[in-house]
C-alpha cells in the first residue's frame, strides 16, 4: 500500500469517527481505535495518540457549530468538568491497587442498563418539572432551539450527574479511556436534559480532558504526523457533517443511534475484560 492511498483510506475511517463521535458525543476514538489497529494494524500507542487528537478535532469542529445552533450549555459543562478532573486523579492513583478487569465488567453492566433506559426516557416529561436547588444557584438551567421554537429547560439530579463524572474521570484514569458514555448519561439520564443538548455539551467536554492527555502522548512520542494529519481532517470535516445532521435530527433517532453505539461499546469491553483484554 502506497502512503497516497494509505492517508485517503485514513482520511476516510476519520471521517466516519469524527460523524459518528459529533452525533453520539463520544469523541471520534471509539470508532477510530479499533480501525486503526485492526485494519491498519498501527499499533495501540500511535492508535491511542491519534484518537486524542480525533477526539480534540471532533470537540473543535462540532462545539462552534453547536454553540452557534444554541446547543451546548457551557455553564454545566464547566461545572462537570470538575468532576471528570477529580475522578481521572483518583483513577490514576487507584492503578495499583484495583482490578481493571473488575471495573470493565461493571463498566459494561452499566452500558447496557443505560442504553435500556436512555430509550424508554420521554423527554417531553422533565420540560415543566421544577430545577435542582444546586441548579438554581448555579444557573444551570437553559435554553434551545426546536421546530416549534425556543424551549426552556430544567436540570435535575445535579449532585448525582458530577458523581458520575467522577466515576468517568476515575474510568478515563483506570482504563485508558475518554467514558464519554458515561458524561453524555450523567447529562441525559441524571440532569434529565435534552438529548441534543447533553450531546453537544459533552463535545464540548470532551475536547478540554483529552488537550490535557494529548500532552502526554507528545512527550512519549505518540503523536506521529504521519498518521495524525489524514486524521486531523477527516475527523474535522465528519465532525462538521455531524453538527449538522444534529440539528435537523430527531431525538428519537439519535437516542437509537446512541444506545446502538453504547450496547457495541459495552459488548466489546466486556469480551474484552472476560479474554484478558484488559
Amino acid at each position: 500500500m502506497t502512503i497516497l492511498v494509505f492517508s485517503f483510506l485514513l482520511l476516510l475511517a476519520s471521517f466516519t469517527a469524527g460523524l459518528v463521535g459529533s452525533l453520539t458525543g463520544l469523541g471520534g476514538g471509539i470508532v477510530l481505535i479499533p480501525v486503526l489497529v485492526l485494519l491498519f494494524h498501527i499499533d495501540i500507542h500511535y492508535a491511542m495518540g491519534a484518537s486524542l487528537i480525533s477526539v480534540i478535532a471532533t470537540s473543535s469542529g462540532a462545539a462552534a457549530a453547536y454553540l452557534k445552533e444554541g446547543f451546548t450549555n457551557i455553564r454545566i459543562g464547566m461545572f462537570l468538568e470538575v468532576g471528570a478532573v477529580i475522578g481521572a486523579l483518583i483513577g490514576a492513583l487507584l492503578v495499583a491497587f484495583v482490578s481493571p478487569k473488575l471495573i470493565a465488567v461493571l463498566f459494561a453492566l452499566f452500558l447496557f442498563a443505560s442504553a435500556y433506559f436512555s430509550l424508554r426516557r420521554n423527554e417531553k416529561i422533565d420540560v415543566n418539572q421544577p430545577s435542582h436547588l444546586w441548579a438554581d444557584r448555579l444557573r444551570l438551567a437553559g435554553s434551545y432551539k426546536t421546530a416549534d421554537g425556543v424551549q426552556d429547560y430544567s436540570v435535575h439530579g445535579v449532585p448525582e450527574a458530577l458523581g458520575i463524572m467522577t466515576i468517568a474521570g476515575a474510568l478515563a484514569g483506570l482504563l485508558g479511556i475518554g467514558a464519554g458514555a458515561l458524561k453524555v448519561l450523567a447529562m441525559d439520564q441524571m440532569m434529565r436534559l435534552p438529548y441534543k443538548v447533553s450531546t453537544s455539551t459533552s463535545n464540548f467536554i470532551i475536547g478540554i480532558t483529552a488537550a490535557v492527555s494529548m500532552g502526554v502522548y507528545f512527550k512519549d512520542g505518540y503523536i506521529v504526523p504521519g498518521i495524525i494529519f489524514p486524521v486531523l481532517i477527516g475527523v474535522a470535516i465528519g465532525a462538521l457533517f455531524g453538527a449538522k445532521i444534529l440539528v435537523r435530527a430527531k431525538s428519537r433517532g439519535l437516542r437509537l443511534f446512541f444506545s446502538i453505539i453504547i450496547l457495541l461499546l459495552g459488548v466489546e469491553m466486556l469480551y474484552k475484560a472476560l479474554t484478558g483484554g484488559i
